[in-house]
């Protein structure tokens, strides 16, 4: 039985999720040394800023050199890499977006603008955004949008920039905005979500993660239930290295589950299983579900971001308590 919930109502809900599962996790984003997050940070239940140092920052180890003028995206970040300890979002402030949550908001905002969808103006604005000093103030900037922008340097076309290879949950969350937007014609907002996907994360890890994802997100915003959404078979069959799917392991502590059985970091193939287990095991309670996802550590912006999603797909607007929606320091826009 679909719930009383209004279609509008659960793409506010989906949006809100979202961003505020990128901030609330932003101060912790990849500690793995889940003891180390809770002796910086304690249990997190609000929106905090984050920290130097941190303890599992490999920032010192990053690197990235422009291959012309027009491909610098360090900007003034740049004196910070290189060094032990930085944090990856160090001059973000409590309630703010990582840079992917951001491209994700500009995204949204391109698109209820223009009502439509069109990949070449938006990778216009997409590049513009990047290369212009100042436009935000997050240090990190992901191994993806490197390689992207060292092909750009070289003169090679933007829609042919991106990643082939690309496995990393977290470029799901460029993707939502268009799935949600467009879901009331399924169709169509699987297509354009694919396609833009491809921009940045192509390779068939990540297109069989994203048509999972479109698919169980659209579902539910078309009230389909939660329980009943992610007993499909191709979501229910998702398994980790001992063969478990992620539905047989609802009685497990969180940590034992993401961080043992499903590894915390970024990959499509664990964190995608990782994810869909908050979201059965939390569906009903998706404030504790985001706080649990913050805790497990590793890659939990990018595993919440789509946790995030889902679960204000399935519980509306609503779902999100007052103060973490009126804390986003830029909340998202919502379609007219």
């Amino acid at each position: 039985m679909k719930s009383k919930i209004s279609y509008t109502d659960r793409v506010a809900g989906a949006l809100y999720g979202l961003f505020i599962a990128d901030a609330l996790a932003m101060p912790v984003h990849w500690y793995y040394d889940t003891d180390a997050l809770r002796r910086d940070y304690g249990q997190i239940g609000d929106y905090l800023a984050p920290r130097n140092p941190h303890p599992d920052s490999i920032l010192w180890r990053s690197s990235y050199l422009p291959t012309s003028p027009k491909a610098d995206i360090l900007h003034d970040q740049a004196r910070y890499w290189g060094q032990k300890g930085i944090h990856y979002h160090q001059f973000l402030e409590a309630g703010e977006n990582t840079l992917n949550a951001q491209l994700a908001a500009e995204l949204l905002k391109f698109v209820c603008g223009r009502k439509n969808y069109e990949p070449g103006p938006w990778l216009e604005h997409f590049i513009s955004f990047l290369t212009t000093p100042r436009n935000h103030r997050d240090t990190y900037v992901e191994e993806y949008l490197r390689h992207f922008f060292t092909n750009y340097g070289r003169g090679i076309a933007p829609e042919k920039c991106g990643r082939t290879d690309e496995h990393h949950i977290g470029g799901v969350t460029l993707m939502l905005p268009l799935t949600i937007f467009f879901s009331d014609s399924p169709e169509y907002a699987r297509k354009i979500s694919q396609e833009h996907l491809a921009l940045t994360h192509g390779g068939p890890l990540m297109n069989r993660g994203a048509a999972l994802i479109s698919d169980l997100l659209i579902a539910l915003l078309h009230g389909t239930p939660m329980v009943e959404a992610l007993e499909a078979p191709s979501l229910s069959s998702l398994t980790g290295a001992a063969g478990t799917s992620f539905l047989d392991l609802l009685d497990y502590p969180d940590h034992i589950v993401v961080g043992r059985h499903f590894s915390s970091a970024c990959y499509m193939d664990q964190a995608l299983p990782a994810t869909l287990y908050l979201a059965a095991k939390y569906h009903e309670r998706p404030e504790q579900g985001l706080i649990a996802n913050t805790m497990c550590g590793g890659d939990n912006c990018g595993r919440g971001a789509v946790l995030g999603a889902l679960l204000g797909a399935a519980g509306g607007l609503e779902a999100w308590p007052v103060r973490w929606r009126t804390g986003l320091k830029r909340p998202p826009v919502l379609p007219a």
